[in-house]
């Protein structure tokens, strides 16, 4: 009954193959450029995105009519439980390649690494990217970074369930339930930082815009901070 309230998030051909293919593209734009280019770079992101709650509702598992069925809050439905805002803690990896001073391409992918809690549900959002890079500013110590690319927004739901054998053994785990798979448009803006000669930091604006987002959350508008720390293969400013 779970999978069938799901049913609606559907998974379009053309969305799941942009998830497969789009971190293989990016390594075969950057990899035969790596070398000799003004910088290639590798990092870490931490930050969050907010998106505000959808208006809806599901039923938790002890409802005895609709478990796990769409609701209404406040509607006296005493076990329907309100959907939750997407503002939580995000941690990404992602690359990039400036094959001139000002021009580059990159990927990078961000996600909650825990699973907080939809309703009676556990989730779990991840926005990925391939990127096109334009620095108007550069100097020796930073520069202003311009991003903008297409990529995919992926919401995965899961079930906490937990059982005992006797009372020696308990065991409780995330069961899979479906994902909810969306096209995105990515911007953001950034300064990059040079600590020393080759490591950086990145303070950066994000936006996403999601197609279809509204389905999960109460946007298709999705912005967010993120700070980048990472290494520089080629910075020779």
């Amino acid at each position: 009954m779970v999978a069938n309230t799901f049913c609606e998030l559907e998974e379009t051909f053309y969305v799941r193959r942009i998830g497969c293919y789009l971190p293989l593209l990016s390594m075969l734009v950057i990899v035969p450029f790596a070398r000799g280019q003004a910088g290639v770079d590798i990092g870490i992101g931490f930050g969050t995105f907010y998106d505000k709650a959808n208006s809806g509702g599901i039923d938790n598992g002890n409802s005895p009519t609709n478990p796990f069925g769409s609701c209404v809050p406040g509607s006296g439905d005493t076990f329907c439980q309100s959907l939750p805002a997407l503002n939580s803690f995000f941690l990404g990896f992602g690359g990039d390649v400036m094959f001139k001073q000002k021009f580059g391409v990159g990927f990078d992918a961000t996600l909650q690494p825990s699973r907080p809690s939809y309703g009676p549900l556990n989730y779990r959002e991840t926005f990925y990217d391939v990127d096109g890079i334009y620095q108007p500013i550069t100097q020796k110590r930073f520069a202003v970074q311009l991003h903008g690319g297409i990529g995919g927004a992926r919401t995965s739901f899961a079930v906490n369930q937990s059982g005992c054998v006797g009372t020696a053994v308990c065991t409780s785990q995330n069961e899979p339930i479906g994902n909810a798979n969306h096209f995105q448009v990515h911007f953001a803006a950034g300064v990059e930082i040079f600590v020393t000669e080759h490591i950086f930091i990145r303070p950066q604006f994000d936006l996403h815009y999601v197609p279809g987002f509204t389905n999960q959350f109460g946007s298709n508008v999705v912005p967010g901070a993120t700070v980048w720390v990472g290494y520089n293969l080629g910075h020779n400013q």
